[in-house]
């Protein structure tokens, strides 16, 4: 992939993960967050590609990971309003309630569908990196990177990036299995919390 700029809405444990995974290879880093010094001081922690951007103006990348939590996404698609027109959104979040034991997303439907909603109409969004902890991003491993999406060419264009990363994307299919892979996201959250004893997880596909 040719090296370009990755925006990054956020500045967050997640926001961190992959921005430093972006820079390591070799694209330019867009930190765009509310607080200034906050995406000031992620930008420092990174090479001399990233910068920070303003927040709700035009990102750019034309990639925009929007690494938010699920709650804070509608607010954040109004205040960026139509400067995410044309653009492929990367939605991270894993659509947990309060206690992390429940989606929060309505019957039939997943968090990246309702964000969908929130964004404009020539915006394509792409679920992808829910089912991987920042931490466990952050050493560097080749991991399985599942993505889930309606449009064709921004699929490829995510599946491009993620490859650049040193993660292997695996297609699930159309947005609507998208439900698919939160589901997985709340329960690799109660393994880690119950029955694993320890966050370092990740889900990965046999092919053979």
């Amino acid at each position: 992939m040719t090296m370009n700029t990755i925006s990054i809405i956020g500045a967050g444990t997640m926001a961190t993960a992959i921005a430093g995974r972006v820079a390591k290879a070799g694209h330019t880093v867009e930190v765009i967050t509310r607080d200034v010094a906050k995406a000031q001081a992620l930008v420092s922690k990174l090479d001399a590609r990233a910068v920070s951007g303003t927040y709700g103006a035009a990102p750019l990348g034309n990639i925009v990971v929007l690494a938010v939590p699920y709650g804070s996404v509608a607010t954040v698609a109004a205040d960026f309003g139509g400067a995410l027109d044309g653009k492929v959104i990367i939605d991270i979040a894993n659509p947990v309630n309060a206690d992390m034991t429940g989606l929060a997303t309505p019957a039939g439907s997943s968090g990246a569908q309702e964000t969908a909603k929130t964004l404009p109409s020539g915006a394509h969004v792409v679920k992808a990196f829910n089912t991987i902890f920042g931490h466990v991003l952050t050493q560097g491993d080749r991991l399985d990177a599942f993505i889930a999406g309606d449009n064709a060419e921004a699929k490829a264009r995510v599946s491009t990036f993620l490859g650049s990363l040193g993660l292997r994307p695996m297609d699930v299919g159309g947005m609507h299995m998208a439900m698919t892979l939160e589901a997985p996201g709340l329960m690799m959250i109660g393994l880690a919390k119950n029955g694993a004893g320890s966050w370092n997880l990740a889900i990965k596909a046999e092919i053979g």
